[in-house]
């Protein structure tokens, strides 16, 4: 076990040492037994240093309801193509080169594989991959000599990508364990790690709104004037003020865009500058048989009265990578990304998304994409109004990701919300969109003209992607992309925009798109860098929450945010120094502000973590505290040039400072212990919810509890997150450990601190379950998309089995019951959603129990809320003491879950802190709330 000054350091250095993890290179589990583990803690430290020191600096930021009847509630999955794979190279060579590498590669397989031809635009230009057909009986083998040949990168199964308007079982799934009684299985097919953002368009005639007709329209009026006209109308283009960059001569030209889509006519009456269609799916048609590529490009570049695009001069160019049928390819979009980047594209739009940020032939192309210069606009996701659903690639610093707003300037319902969950659960989430724009009833172009509107972020995504490009025209075109490039536009998206009244950070970005201010920055524009947001006054609410409603005091864990480094002066730079706080008032003074940040700023970003503590000596003061961090980011000499590019940066702070709450008001909230989708198969904490089965949100009190956060905070409550093990606080200054909904394992240390913690400390635990049932489990197994396997979640809503080996000492265990029912706990009334039970609890405890329903032996074929009979009694809380410390016990955490919650149960919670943090608050307060309960 650490000393208590050695732990006290690892409580503070271990969280920001880890602010700059890199998913997908290192085993989480690894680096964090290595923080503690061993006798010497020092050397451990040492360990865990040297292992992050081989993080891949050109991570991303590694700190740390629909409501349109235009939205279509249609999902994207994937699911592999059986026998063929993807192999990535080293480099780009001609694609017979390849073919001839890999038959060298596989001479011992024989004619066990086949090359597949790719018959499209790309197949003139040098590839980094290759598409193979194996068979099934030798693929193991054929993946082992491929990974063991020099020019070989990876190799990743081929992946069919489908939209879908049900969420019925995929028969090609099923079909896959035809010696698999139906009856032992229950089928699920998890939501889908790529390609996951709804799209907006409808599937047919009845589900738009039909041709919007404007009486200018046929009256021979020129395009001029038809826009003027249109500008007392809902146009998109109007409330943006597009008509002054028209004015002044700007509309797009010379700027090429790429629509990655499902196509458009040819002669479309709306976009007259269509310069290249090209096909990427197995269909022999170039043309939109579904509308929404016609749609996108038209909101772009059309030039339409009816409906204008931001662009109209803009070249256009069509990736149809959909067919028809609404299936793609993962090879069909490297093809097409290779593509762009060979022809010269400038800006490229993508109105799909997934949570799966660990797709890396998808994300480490997208990288090459941006490192190329090309402007990537993205929509962040129709997830909303939840938290935590961020969409990738929209969620990666070097793509300008968007949200939507409707026209009353109020975040759309659809839209999904930050922060990023990259970093959870040692770090903290970046700021996330970057910008919104109108993304509900946006008129658009049809396939055949005349135009429709349709709402989501699929749709805003194309209205900033055609702002971008009407922008770039601004920029004069002898130097224009030179000066222009991701960061750089991105600088001038976000420093232009204007943040909405009472939204806050995590729902609209850096606030609404604002084309004058945009266009007045590039008309000056000088390559510099920057940072995001510019400012951070933590007073500022709500637009900074949730830090405005907590302020800082001393003895606490850190203030961490995770701000975004732009550097536009070169796809590479790095810090020349370390970043440095300087106090501009008194109170400034009592702060100390450690930093994280990336070694290298690629491509075009880089992360910046700030670490900010009061001083021991300030635990009385009460004050605003003021000062302003500087750095200064250096990059290589631009071409023809021997002079280093440097930037100077400095970033306003402001923070309040409180006196140090009592202990009985301060709850540490255990992170460290959650998990969530990528990379595992965690499962939803309600089996009640069938289209989102996956745990993806974050588990965070900023995500997807920050209902719960905001009630904890308005009843008085301070809560500090823990992100490292239980050996790394200091229990005398938390009046109790919440641990909800947790997945991780314990080490042995930590069931021993928290017993003494508990016992001898005086420190109140507080415990929400989740159900844990393995027949359950086996039930919900599905044949995963990367790994050609049946995955079984590796847990269940919780992690029991760990949770019961932590509670142990204590002498309290959960069981395996799955419960379902009414909890008559006024004034909630908390609906218990796919909960556990209690089955040991100490003598002379507080067990309460009810009439519930047990879904785990009534099986899952239940509709929701059919609860197949009255139920048994079943024990659900628990409350107790252990020696100095309180104990409490519920079985369900989906009350304090925004995402999917039937009902909330902020109450209880509130009653069960007071009994187990407060020191007045005695045993009788709470029995004396539950025995007014029926």
């Amino acid at each position: 076990m650490c000393s208590r000054s050695v732990l006290l350091l690892l409580c503070f250095t271990l969280p920001h040492i880890l602010c700059t993890f890199n998913n997908s290179s290192s085993d989480p589990s690894d680096l964090r037994s290595c923080a503690w583990q061993g006798a010497d803690a020092g050397a451990a430290s040492a360990e865990c240093d040297a292992r992050l020191s081989k993080a891949d600096p050109s991570k991303p930021n590694q700190a740390g309801t629909q409501d349109s009847k235009h939205i279509v509630n249609s999902q994207w999955s994937h699911s592999d193509v059986l026998g063929r794979l993807i192999v990535r190279f080293q480099s780009y060579k001609a694609a017979e080169d390849h073919k001839a590498d890999l038959a060298a590669a596989l001479a011992q397989a024989g004619g066990a594989w086949k090359w597949i031809d790719r018959h499209n635009a790309a197949s003139l230009y040098p590839t980094d991959f290759a598409l193979l057909e194996v068979a099934d009986a030798v693929l193991d083998s054929i993946k082992s000599l491929l990974s063991s040949w020099p020019g070989v990168k990876d190799v990743h199964p081929e992946q069919q990508v489908r939209r879908s308007l049900t969420w019925d079982t995929d028969s090609t799934i099923q079909a896959k364990a035809q010696d698999q009684a139906a009856s032992d299985t229950e089928w699920v097919q998890k939501r889908p790690g790529r390609f996951l953002t709804r799209p907006s368009f409808p599937e047919s005639s009845t589900n738009v709104s039909g041709d919007v007709h404007h009486p200018w329209a046929d009256a021979g009026l020129s395009k001029d004037t038809q826009r003027r006209l249109l500008l007392s109308q809902n146009s998109v283009t109007a409330r943006f003020e597009a008509q002054k960059l028209w004015d002044e001569g700007y509309g797009g030209a010379k700027v090429k865009v790429g629509v990655f889509d499902t196509g458009i006519r040819a002669d479309h009456p709306h976009v007259k500058n269509i310069r290249e269609r090209t096909n990427w799916t197995h269909e022999p048609t170039l043309e939109d048989g579904l509308g929404h590529g016609t749609f996108v490009a038209g909101v772009i570049g059309g030039s339409d009265g009816g409906c204008p695009g931001f662009a109209p001069d803009v070249e256009l160019y069509t990736f149809r990578v959909f067919t028809n049928d609404q299936v793609s390819y993962t090879s069909w979009f490297l093809d097409a990304f290779n593509y762009a980047i060979a022809t010269g594209m400038n800006v490229v739009n993508l109105s799909i998304g997934g949570p799966d940020y660990l797709d890396q032939p998808f994300v480490e192309k997208v990288w090459e994409i941006t490192s190329n210069g090309i402007l990537m606009v993205s929509a962040i996701g129709n997830d909303g109004p939840l938290y935590g659903t961020l969409n990738n690639p929209a969620d990666q610093n070097d793509v300008i990701g968007v949200g939507g707003v409707d026209y009353a300037d109020q975040i759309a319902s659809f839209s999904s919300r930050g922060m990023s969950t990259w970093e959870l659960p040692i770090g903290y989430g970046r700021a996330k969109p970057d910008v919104v724009a109108y993304g509900r009833d946006v008129l658009g172009s049809r396939i055949q003209g005349g135009c429709r509107s349709l709402s989501g972020t699929s749709v805003a995504s194309p209205v900033v992607a055609g702002a971008v490009c009407l922008l770039a025209s601004v920029v004069p075109v002898a130097n224009r992309w030179e000066v222009l490039n991701p960061a750089s536009m991105k600088q001038a998206l976000v420093e232009g925009s204007v943040p909405i009244p009472g939204i806050p950070m995590y729902e609209q970005g850096q606030g609404k798109l604002n084309l004058i201010n945009s266009m007045n920055i590039l008309k000056t524009y000088q390559p510099r860098a920057s940072v995001v947001p510019k400012s951070l006054d933590f007073t500022d609410c709500p637009f900074m929450w949730p830090f405005c409603t907590q302020p800082v005091y001393a003895n606490a864990l850190p203030l961490i945010f995770n701000a975004t480094v732009l550097n536009a002066m070169a796809l590479t730079g790095r810090f020349e120094e370390a970043p440095i706080f300087t106090s501009t008032n008194g109170p400034g003074q009592q702060l100390s502000v450690q930093f994280e940040y990336s070694s290298v700023l690629w491509p075009w970003s880089g992360f910046l973590a700030l670490f900010i503590r009061v001083l021991p000596e300030a635990a009385a003061l009460d004050d605003v505290a003021t000062g302003e961090v500087s750095f200064t980011i250096v990059s290589p000499p631009a071409p023809g040039s021997t002079a280093v590019r440097r930037s100077s940066v400095t970033l306003p702070v402001t923070v309040r400072i409180i006196p140090t709450p009592p202990r009985a008001k301060r709850v540490l909230w255990d992170q460290f212990h959650s998990m969530r989708y990528p990379p595992a198969y965690i499962p939803r904490d309600s089996l009640d919810v069938r289209n989102d089965i996956l745990d993806w949100h974050g588990d965070h009190p900023h995500t997807n509890f920050h209902t719960m956060y905001d009630a904890l905070r308005a009843a008085g409550y301070f809560l500090e997150i823990l992100g490292s093990p239980f050996t790394c606080f200091d229990a005398r200054q938390y009046g109790a450990l919440l641990m909800v909904d947790s997945e991780e394992e314990y080490y042995p240390e930590e069931i021993s601190k928290l017993k003494s913690d508990v016992e001898k400390e005086g420190l109140g635990l507080i415990v929400f379950g989740e159900w844990y049932n393995v027949d359950t489990m086996i039930k919900m197994k599905f044949f995963d998309d990367n790994t050609r396997s049946w995955w079984t979640p590796v847990t269940g809503g919780a992690n029991i089995p760990a949770l019961n080996e932590l509670l142990a000492p204590l002498g309290i265990a959960f069981g395996d019951a799955i419960l379902e029912g009414q909890v008559p706990l006024d004034p909630d009334k908390p609906y218990y959603a796919s909960g556990a039970n209690i089955v040991r609890f100490p003598a002379g405890g507080h067990l309460h129990s009810w009439q519930l329903a047990d879904k785990a032996t009534e099986g899952l074929s239940r509709s929701v809320g059919n609860l197949g009979g009255a139920g048994s009694i079943h024990a659900v809380l628990g409350l107790t003491t252990a020696e100095a410390g309180r104990v409490a016990v519920y079985g369900d955490s989906n009350c304090l879950d925004s995402s999917h919650q039937r009902s909330s149960c902020y109450n209880l919670l509130i009653k069960l802190i007071q009994y187990a943090a407060e020191v007045m608050c005695l045993l009788p307060a709470i029995a004396r709330y539950l025995l007014d309960t029926p």
